[in-house]
């Protein structure tokens, strides 16, 4: 009897082990989950903050050169030219990929002062880094919204419009969030790039 017992207490005990490894088997995706999602999206973030402070310094410095040197569509303005020495500096500095980053931008779109950045090269992961530069960014005096990631200028709508410099910096983000979190079977599709704007009001 007390054999038999002992024999059922081990049964129940190799039962609990082999519960518990089905728990940790079941768990330990989330787990993992949790784990890169932090990482990855505190990453992001940082990462969206050096954007934005970059793209701050670069539009108030662009601001600060007379608005005389924008000739859209012939040489490339010495402010254009200042923003795209703040990024790539900025970047190299901080040992991040600036893509091939050249300096020779093009119009954006016309019937603007825009002028557009772009490369790819250097291993830069799709769709690879953007940078617009709007030396004529203007929106209504109130009611203002927050400025698209291509610098596109807002209507006034008749009220008076503030006139400043728009740098839009959009660089590439490789999530490593999406591939853990298809082991849950989610499949929404992540930006492929972190945007950051930063507007600064032209002094001249």
């Amino acid at each position: 009897m007390r054999r038999f017992q002992l024999r059922g207490l081990a049964n129940l005990r190799r039962d609990e082990n082999a519960a518990q490894l089905v728990e940790f088997a079941v768990a330990l995706p989330l787990l993992v989950v949790f784990v890169v999602g932090i990482f990855d999206f505190s990453t992001a973030f940082t990462f969206k903050q050096r954007l934005t402070n970059m793209a701050r310094d670069a539009a108030h410095v662009a601001a600060t050169d007379p608005s005389s040197d924008v000739l859209q569509g012939t040489v490339e303005p010495v402010s254009v030219a200042d923003v795209f020495q703040i990024v790539d500096n900025y970047l190299l500095v901080n040992n991040v990929n600036d893509c091939g980053l050249g300096s020779n931008p093009t119009p954006a779109y016309s019937g603007s002062l825009t002028w557009e950045f772009s490369a790819s090269g250097n291993g830069c992961p799709s769709p690879g880094l953007t940078i617009y530069v709007n030396r004529g960014y203007y929106f209504p005096a109130t009611g203002a919204t927050l400025p698209a990631s291509n610098c596109q200028f807002q209507s006034p709508g008749g009220q008076e419009a503030v006139v400043g410099t728009c740098v839009s910096i959009q660089y590439p983000y490789p999530w490593r969030f999406g591939r853990a979190a298809s082991l849950l079977g989610f499949t929404d599709a992540l930006p492929t790039q972190i945007t950051a704007v930063g507007v600064a009001m032209n002094e001249d």
